[in-house]
């Protein structure tokens, strides 16, 4: 590497003299000069590192070469010799931009220990503006938009594609998400917010944005906290990606894949994720039902985020975890002296949401009492708190879920008729996963990019044989059960692929364990006919059922002796 130049500026010759012979003793290209006029000419050749001067240059002053430098915006570091290192003056050089200073009478050691450390700060500063160039030119290139906030959500970076999808840009820059978007309605804020403080990556995919300055965009986004190693959570990076041209193509194929945290290609999830659009931006009560882990819940943020309520709060109940005397409370709050205990004026979950949505879980399970005080809701848009007579208007949308049948507890006399009519304005249904098994494949791959990002694992792909057992069992929990057999796998599993052995013992018991291999055949011949039968003898379409490629598929049904003469 080829030594550091150093200009040496000083109208003492004796101290010219000295300064060069510390300098090139060790190691250094040493130029010098006898005043300002001589300094500013040599700098109009070839570049130097360092440039040491002596503060009174004549008329001029060691402060001047530093003005002349920012003039021709010449990046180097400045040392001065000072016979006077008063604090003024050593602050007054500082401040303008000087580097350090040595006071004189100038010592051979502590001219070079000052040299050397200001070389090697600058050194330092050269490599981390290369880097800052660097990413600066990545984040450019990068057709994402990058978002980069603190703990309390003040913007702190953000590229150029940020600037076209979210109306941000440099002007933004250390104002809150909340007033540097103004035209945003909250999606984004919200998963920011909640790596933030939940100190770990969430991810929402084909969000449908809202900008008031645009047109709706379909966008993915993925939130990851930044953690410096052993401190505390110091910001996060939001990471937005544009999918609304390939949304509106799967939309025109009928081949979506998902929908906000939806998953799912099947043609019930197709005809879910259309009538979640429509009733997004209508605003009336929506029943969602189906069987526990099936992703009743995942509908709600699906309507409210999609809609125009999502910059308000979408507040969810459990009906069914509380007593009637606290769901009473929770749901419509009291007042002080209401009941032993009410110390305080409570606001309830209806005010909470107001403007917003609230979502009512397992609904069924509302005691009739209640029934009577929900349906005043529904009809005048109106509440009283426990233990006031006093009606507060509010303005929510109420979403509701089950995994009851309903309208055979009406019947029962066990839940009010006319209360269910208006619950069930509009009512989606979601599939058991056993009835839309061709949606397994997509599910397993969402949940290995949310267990990699959550677990900071690199695990890129399932055995064959675990997507063969997934086919064969029929998931009693539905989409709930999948997530933590695929968590349990994850925490086993050490490599990259995820095997049968690393799947819960009693789910392996229940599809067979780690089967002969003439029984995986079977298996696997089994699975291969029931997703034929499924795609109607479509062998594409099996072959993405099973989460295979054509090739493969056909090279199996030749193995298995499945293969037909039009093979």
């Amino acid at each position: 590497m080829a030594s550091k130049r150093i200009l040496v500026v000083d109208d003492e010759e004796a101290i010219r003299y000295t300064l060069a012979a510390f300098l090139v003793a060790d190691g250094y290209q040493v130029e010098s000069a006898a005043d300002y006029g001589e300094a500013c000419a040599r700098l109009d050749g070839a570049g130097f590192d360092l440039i040491v001067a002596d503060i009174l240059l004549g008329a001029k002053t060691g402060l001047d070469i530093l003005r002349e430098l920012r003039r021709r915006g010449l990046v180097v570091p400045l040392v001065l010799i000072t016979g006077a290192p008063q604090l003024e003056t050593a602050t007054e050089a500082l401040r303008l931009g000087a580097s350090d200073y040595i006071a004189k009478p100038v010592t051979r050691d502590m001219v070079l220990r000052v040299v050397r450390n200001v070389l090697s700060c600058y050194a330092v500063q050269v490599e981390r503006e290369r880097f800052r160039s660097h990413l600066e030119a990545v984040f450019a290139g990068v057709q994402d938009g990058i978002i980069a906030v603190d703990a309390q959500l003040r913007l702190v970076a953000c590229n150029g594609a940020a600037g076209s999808l979210c109306g941000l840009g440099a002007a933004s820059v250390g104002l809150l998400v909340t007033e540097a978007a103004g035209g945003c309605e909250g999606g984004c804020l919200r998963l920011l917010r909640e790596a933030v403080a939940d100190a770990h990556p969430v991810a929402v995919d084909r969000f449908r944005c809202r900008r008031s300055a645009g047109e709706p965009r379909v966008v993915s986004l993925r939130a990851t906290p930044l953690r410096p190693s052993g401190s505390a959570v110091s910001g996060a990076v939001l990471v937005v990606r544009d999918e609304t041209h390939l949304d509106s193509l799967e939309q025109t194929l009928k081949e979506r894949s998902q929908f906000c945290r939806l998953i799912g290609r099947s043609q019930r999830m197709q005809e879910i994720y259309s009538l979640v659009e429509i009733l997004a931006g209508v605003d009336t009560t929506v029943l969602v039902t189906g069987e526990s882990g099936t992703g009743k819940e995942l509908v709600a943020e699906a309507l409210h985020y999609s809609g125009p309520r999502s910059d308000q709060p979408l507040i969810k109940v459990n009906c069914a975890a509380l007593s009637e005397n606290l769901l009473e409370s929770e749901l419509f709050g009291h007042v002080r002296g209401a009941f032993t205990g009410a110390t305080t004026d409570t606001v309830g979950r209806f005010q909470k949401a107001h403007g917003g949505t609230i979502f009512l879980d397992e609904i069924g399970d509302i005691p009739p009492a209640l029934q009577v005080r929900l349906l005043r809701v529904l009809q005048e848009k109106e509440i009283e708190r426990v233990g006031d007579s006093t009606p507060v208007k509010v303005d929510v949308r109420i979403i509701a879920a089950t995994h009851q049948d309903l309208l055979h507890k009406v019947r029962r006399g066990a839940f009010r008729e006319d209360l269910y009519f208006r619950l069930k304005v509009v009512n989606v249904d979601i599939p058991p996963l056993r009835r839309r098994k061709e949606d397994l494949p997509a599910l397993m791959e969402h949940f290995r990019e949310v267990f990699n990002a959550r677990f900071e694992r690199t695990v890129r792909s399932f055995a064959e044989e675990v997507l063969l057992a997934f086919v064969r069992y029929d998931w009693p929990g539905n989409v709930r059960e999948l997530e933590h057999a695929i968590e349990h796998a994850f925490i086993l599993c050490k490599g990259e692929t995820i095997s049968l052995e690393h799947l819960p013992p009693e789910l392996r018991q229940l599809i067979g364990g780690v089967r002969h291999p003439r029984r995986r055949e079977f298996d696997a011949a089994e699975a291969i006919r029931a997703a034929l039968e499924r795609a109607g003898g479509n062998k594409a379409k099996a072959a993405r059922l099973l989460g295979m490629s054509r090739q493969t598929l056909y090279r199996k049904l030749v193995e298995l002796g499945l293969a037909g003469d039009d093979d």
